[in-house]
């Protein structure tokens, strides 16, 4: 059975979505002003994979992950640029999806908008303000913590620690009555973009857009909220105030929070300026490795990046998609005939295959392991270059393992078949391969030899195999 670490209990516990069955999943996306850098990328490929395991487990996933579209650092860069919000948005959505697909990120099944959440979002301020749980201030409303007796449930903050270094929480809003209180809704300031409410016009503080869009597609009870570590405090503590208080009911049923990415040792956010686009280090590294190199971490667990861990990440993906290579070379080339060591082969070869299988999923269920998983799906890979080897081994053999291979793969959001045009062979290369068989067959080794020297100096090597020449870059 999954396990996942809950947040809020501090402890692993045992899946049990609210509807068997079903799971109703949402993970905080980006703010569209810029490209997302690989600190942001780590939980859109951690819940990326948790909802294709939860799918490989028999699962119905609806998984929603929202765009924040409006808030002061859109603002910003809008008028830096000067262009509109909504401009901005569809740039940097058009964008996000370019980085996103590349690395294998399947689409939600509902990708949300703020600013599209708007009358659902007055709607719950509307019914706090009811309740005594918000009020009104000078510059907006506002959440009044107060009235919450469990608020810090999630992050284990004590109110009165928080409040007697409230101060710098507090910035620059005005009439709040206590400096942990949050804006809930921000009246108009000059020349931002401002909807009309029962508050006069303003925007959505940026908690409230969470709950709204949850809400607004997923109900009042959710089994699954995903995001960063930096998210605890205070984002997804105030939605659980906003939205259990406005609904009566719980929120949000297991909390699962990444660890971050460190560059030397802190924190990589694009606030400090340590930071990588996804973008620009996709010019030196296929999409695919970068999402291999998360995958080889614990999500939890705090990641260092260099660009030797990346190296060393391209170097183990490129064993696994060699291997690939190797049993379909083997396979469709197969011409030998079965005996004892071939049929003993076979048997050991379709025992890993099980083993694997049973590891990975042991590995998965326990709180996503997908470190474990990789390793579970390398001892395959070493079985199988292992039986590939064995002369008249059964083609079905090497066919099954390269399908247990490709299914577990898929579970981790690894296609070996998505190659980067980088790992094509190019035709001048082919017809370096073509015009060494030749000299080889007429016993010209001198020739041949000269030709294995350019056909390394282009990128790629070359192997001779009893099937025939195989070509891959090195």
């Amino acid at each position: 059975m999954l396990r996942l670490y809950n947040t809020q209990i501090r402890d692993k516990q045992d899946f049990l979505p609210l509807e068997e069955g079903k799971v109703r999943m949402y993970v905080c996306g980006p703010t569209v002003y810029n490209y997302f850098h690989l600190g942001n990328a780590r939980p859109f490929i951690t819940y990326d994979t948790l909802r294709r395991y939860l799918e490989f487990s028999g699962y119905q996933v609806t998984y929603v992950q929202n765009f924040t579209d409006i808030d002061d650092k859109m603002i910003n860069r809008a008028r830096a640029e000067k262009t509109s919000i909504g401009e901005l948005a569809e740039r940097f959505i058009r964008e996000y999806f370019i980085d996103a697909d590349a690395l294998n990120i399947r689409r939600a099944s509902i990708h949300p908008r703020a600013t599209e959440t708007i009358p659902t979002i007055i709607a719950i301020i509307e019914t706090l303000v009811d309740k005594g749980f918000a009020y009104e201030a000078e510059d907006g409303v506002y959440f009044d913590v107060s009235r919450m007796p469990d608020y810090g449930k999630l992050s284990r903050h004590n109110l009165d620690e928080l409040a007697s270094g409230g101060r710098e929480l507090a910035g620059d809003e005005a009439g709040k009555r206590s400096p942990l209180d949050f804006a809930l809704w921000k009246k108009k300031k000059e020349d931002e973009p401002a909807w009309p409410s029962p508050w006069g016009e303003g925007r959505p503080g940026w908690h409230i857009e969470c709950s709204a869009m949850i809400k607004q597609h997923l109900g009042d009870t959710i089994d699954i909220h995903g995001g960063g570590q930096d998210l605890v405090f205070p984002h997804h503590e105030n939605e659980i105030a906003q939205s259990e208080s406005a609904n009566g009911k719980p929120f949000v049923r297991y909390w699962l929070h990444n660890g971050f990415i460190n560059v030397d040792q802190e924190k990589m956010s694009k606030s400090t300026g340590n930071f990588f686009t996804v973008r620009d280090l996709a010019g030196q590294f296929p999409y695919l490795v970068l999402r291999f190199f998360m995958l080889g971490s614990h999500y939890r667990m705090p990641i260092n990046f260099s660009t030797e861990l990346l190296q060393a990440a391209e170097n183990g993906w490129n064993r696994i998609r060699t291997c690939l290579e190797n049993l379909a070379f083997v396979a469709q080339n197969a011409t030998g005939q079965a005996d004892v060591a071939s049929a003993e082969a076979a048997q050991q070869l379709s025992e890993a295959i099980r083993r694997a299988e049973a590891d990975f999923v042991r590995a998965m269920d326990d709180d996503l392991n997908t470190a474990d998983a990789l390793a579970a799906i390398f001892e395959l890979v070493r079985a199988a270059n292992t039986a590939a080897a064995v002369p008249g081994l059964p083609a079905a053999s090497l066919e099954n393992a390269s399908a247990a291979l490709l299914k577990l793969l898929d579970v981790l959001g690894l296609d070996p078949q998505g190659l980067d045009e980088r790992d094509a062979v190019p035709p001048d290369v082919l017809a370096l391969v073509e015009a060494r068989a030749k000299a080889k067959q007429a016993r010209n080794f001198k020739l041949a030899d000269e030709l294995r020297a350019q056909i390394q100096a282009r990128g790629f090597v070359v192997a001779d195999t009893p099937q025939g020449p195989k070509v891959s870059r090195q």
